[in-house]
């Protein structure tokens, strides 16, 4: 399979999409953020020194899907028509597990937009937690499901 941000000299480049019809394109990802069950309270007890820990993280995700293009060099702007981020405090984690879905209507998918989406919420909750616990992990950040375009329906496997 050949990479399309790659011309035939092998120099990264933006890919034209100006040809490809306007579909519309629906992208989700999901990440989890993994703590101590203590670390894990304070979330759902509202006693984080620096407040809603998963309201800022919401609001982070959903301005870092806007600006995905200027974070990722081949990334083409795009119109996104809706992001909304799913954060939910999981004590057989114990952690955050982060469910970002971004939604256009336009010629190319929301796969970037998605996982950016995504893995900006989780930093935010690590900032957010991060005097109580230094040791959380960010893990399995990755495409859930994909639909629209040329290429159709992606689902990850479980």
């Amino acid at each position: 399979m050949a990479l399309t941000h790659f011309d035939r000299e092998g120099h990264a480049h933006m890919v034209d999409v100006g040809a490809k019809a306007v579909t519309d394109r629906m992208a989700v990802a999901a990440v989890e953020v993994r703590m101590r069950p203590e670390t894990l309270a304070l979330v759902t007890e509202g006693k984080a020194r620096k407040g809603d820990v998963l309201g800022v993280a919401r609001l982070a995700g959903i301005m870092a899907a806007k600006r995905t293009a200027e974070l990722i060099p081949l990334c083409h702007p795009l119109p996104i028509t809706s992001v909304a981020l799913d954060l939910a405090a999981d004590p057989a984690l114990p952690g955050v597990r982060i469910t970002a879905t971004v939604k256009t209507s336009g010629r190319t998918g929301v796969e970037m937009e998605a996982l950016t989406a995504a893995s900006v919420a989780a930093l935010t909750v690590y900032d957010m937690l991060k005097a109580a616990e230094k040791s959380m992990r960010i893990d399995g950040l990755h495409v859930v499901l994909k639909e629209g375009g040329k290429s159709g329906r992606y689902e990850a496997k479980p």
